[in-house]
């Protein structure tokens, strides 16, 4: 294997191939892409973790392991000077963010609960699978809004070819992650009013009272990440596996527009029926899958907030922590 391609290749078929990965990372680290590069060093890592091994492997592992601490430490460094760039150095930091940073690096080791972020925990923040509607002030003003929503919903679909797209797409930088069938797969599909940190303005001109309505609403700003608002198409038998969310910073709200008899929703072994036009909202770090056994396509509204726990200092501070994550090796 001589070029990146020849990499790609052996990569298409064996997406667990140490030596694949490993040299996948080296082409991405000479181009300068240290971000794809760490996801392809430790996407070896993990599939040397499940062994057997041969002892051919044993100097790509040595490579990854080393070249993962060498990213571990300059990313860390970055993470200091931009923090205190954005008036966060150490000694300016709110406690649950700084100890944040420590779990973030590897420097502090905490006991997971019922939160399991993929990237990012925020230590100190209750332990719930979901929040009651009573408890936001404006959950009845979004509730009111939802059959001009739904009306909204309904012309857009009505209006040409489907705009929905599978929630989660194959990406060709990265390593390849199946999740159990579900990605490139229609059944579970999306329509953006706002992603990658900008509106989506096709699709809000359909939908103005909806994009309004969410505009409003306490939504995170955090660089590409958030808000993320969207309609969330469910095909009628397709189930979304159990998963967790990346960053327990926020919370994700679902209003049902469309919902068939037969469709459900589990959040850490609680389960829950969507009601049209009712919210739920709920820890998405918390295992949770859902399920549609109806006989037709089930649309809900998606959006985060940031949790109610944190305060205006924590919250600049986690936005300031993510411009410099988002900032961080990008080639």
């Amino acid at each position: 294997m001589t070029n990146e391609q020849e990499i790609d290749d052996v990569l298409e078929q064996e997406p667990r191939n140490i030596s694949a990965l490993v040299r996948k990372g080296d082409f991405r680290s000479d181009a300068g892409d240290d971000r794809a590069a760490t996801t392809f060093y430790r996407a070896a890592l993990r599939a040397a973790a499940a062994g057997p091994l041969s002892s051919a492997l044993e100097p790509y592992i040595r490579r990854a392991q080393a070249k993962m601490a060498e990213a571990s430490l300059a990313f860390e460094l970055h993470l200091e000077r931009s923090l205190a760039a954005a008036d966060f150095p150490v000694e300016a930091r709110p406690p649950r963010f700084q100890q944040s940073i420590e779990i973030l690096t590897g420097r502090r080791q905490v006991k997971l609960e019922l939160q399991r972020p993929g990237s990012y925990l925020y230590p100190g923040l209750p332990q719930r699978r979901y929040y009651e509607r009573a408890e936001f002030a404006w959950a009845q003003a979004i509730e009111a809004t939802a059959a001009s929503m739904r009306e909204e919903l309904t012309a857009l679909l009505a209006s040409g070819p489907d705009r929905f797209t599978p929630y989660m797409v194959k990406d060709p930088t990265r390593p390849s992650h199946d999740f159990h069938g579900m990605v490139d797969n229609p059944e579970w599909s999306t329509l953006y009013l706002w992603q990658n940190g900008r509106p989506v303005d096709e699709h809000v001109a359909h939908c103005p009272t909806t994009f309004e309505a969410i505009m409003r609403l306490d939504v995170p700003f955090i660089t590409t990440r958030a808000p993320s608002i969207l309609f969330s198409r469910l095909s009628p038998g397709a189930r979304i596996p159990a998963h967790a969310g990346m960053l327990n910073t926020r919370l994700i709200c679902h209003l049902p527009l469309i919902v068939p008899p037969g469709c459900g929703f589990r959040v850490g072994g609680e389960t829950r029926e969507w009601k049209q036009g009712e919210l739920l909202v709920f820890d998405d770090t918390v295992e949770h899958e859902a399920w549609n056994d109806g006989d037709s396509d089930r649309i809900i509204l998606i959006f985060d907030i940031w949790r109610p726990e944190l305060g205006a200092e924590e919250r600049h501070a986690v936005t300031a922590l993510f411009e410099a994550v988002d900032g961080y090796g990008a080639g």
